[in-house]
């Protein structure tokens, strides 16, 4: 298939220094709708590149987030030394990338070739990922209160239309076409809703009759999914790109493949380290920490049901455990701080909308 191409008109952004860290570029490709970063040194310029995939990896084998991107990088990339339109469509498409620089004669990057918006879509989309989502609805949202004394979460809008609503689209649009609904609180107003919307879609809805936490009411499905489905949150939205989860989850053999994000946390107070004497040895001001969080979206074999028990409650996270120490194999996809959008609070659900009409999700 041909492949369209486009100029990265401001690529700025595609661009790193060599001697940055494993966060810093994460942070950075979290910022680019190309996820290839070009890195440059200030003495021989273009040297190599680095992809969201490289960093995936390196992640997944141990790399820490403080580790120089020199050591994950491609020293052997591809790039043109003359601005040769027909060449960077060939060499796009036959090697499968989606973006080449054009460099001078110093090696300094003056144009990058990017794939088409056409060209990405018809690739992206030939192939649906039909398999099925299951939204865990129960909650009572009391972060969200006064809110939820009204309406149940799944039914709080977000710009206008409810976050399981969104949740439920977002999959829909990759091909999905079989939907659960795991409901508690104020089920019947969930209920109501969806069976009065004109939708081109279905929701079969699971009622627990007492509060079963994150992870229990996953057992009255037990005997209706018995392949490799999606569990969510029903306060998210993850915006990577959920074939590539769901790859790498079938690629490692997992049973569970945890989606978690980076997360950079500013500690509000200057930090004092002193002696065993209680002598003053240094200061830190407001240190920042960056780790990875479970965002509450998963990928699972239906092994997971064997480790639920009937009307218990329990979370998702001690689920996971049950299977880790019985020797399944339990795995993270990491992901990038911008590409988890959660509304779980006040501040996150601005935020959210913030995202959304930045990003135009409508």
């Amino acid at each position: 298939m041909e492949t369209g191409l486009s100029i990265l008109t401001d690529n700025s952004l595609n661009i790193i220094l060599e001697d940055v860290s494993l966060k810093d570029a994460l942070e950075r490709l979290d910022k680019v709708s190309v996820k290839v970063l070009f890195i440059v040194n200030n003495k021989t310029g273009f040297v190599a590149a680095l992809t969201d995939g490289d960093v995936r990896r390196a992640i997944l084998t141990g790399a820490s987030l403080e580790t120089p991107i020199a050591q994950i990088a491609n020293y052997c990339p591809f790039y043109l030394s003359n601005d040769d339109r027909a060449q960077a469509q060939e060499i796009m498409a036959t090697k499968d990338i989606p973006a080449i620089p054009v460099v001078d004669k110093e090696k300094r990057i003056i144009k990058i070739y990017v794939r088409s918006e056409k060209g990405n879509v018809q690739a992206k989309y030939i192939q649906k990922l039909d398999i099925p989502v299951v939204i865990m609805a129960g909650g009572l949202g009391a972060r969200l209160y006064p809110y939820t004394k009204i309406l149940p979460k799944p039914l709080i809008p977000v710009l206008d239309t409810p976050i399981s609503e969104r949740i439920i689209q977002s999959f829909q649009n990759l091909g999905c076409e079989e939907f659960h609904m795991v409901v508690n609180y104020k089920r019947n107003m969930i209920k109501a809703y969806y069976n009065d919307a004109d939708n081109s879609y279905n929701v079969h809805f699971w009622d627990e009759q007492i509060p079963l936490g994150t992870g229990g009411g996953l057992y009255l499905l037990k005997e209706y999914i018995n392949h490799t489905f999606v569990l969510t949150n029903c306060d998210i939205l993850i915006l990577d790109d959920v074939r590539k989860i769901v790859k790498h989850h079938k690629e490692k053999q997992n049973k569970v493949t945890m989606v978690c994000s980076l997360k950079n946390f500013e500690i509000p107070y200057g930090i004092v380290n002193f002696s065993e004497g209680g002598e003053i040895s240094s200061f830190e001001e407001k240190p920042q920490l960056s780790f990875f969080t479970n965002t509450g979206y998963y990928i699972l074999e239906p092994d997971v049901f064997r480790f639920i028990n009937q009307d218990e409650k329990i979370g998702m996270p001690d689920i996971i455990d049950r299977m880790r120490v019985a020797g399944q194999k339990v795995g993270i996809y990491p992901i990038g701080e911008n590409a988890w959008l959660d509304m779980g609070q006040f501040d996150s659900m601005e935020s959210m909308e913030r995202e959304i009409k930045e990003l135009k999700i409508y």
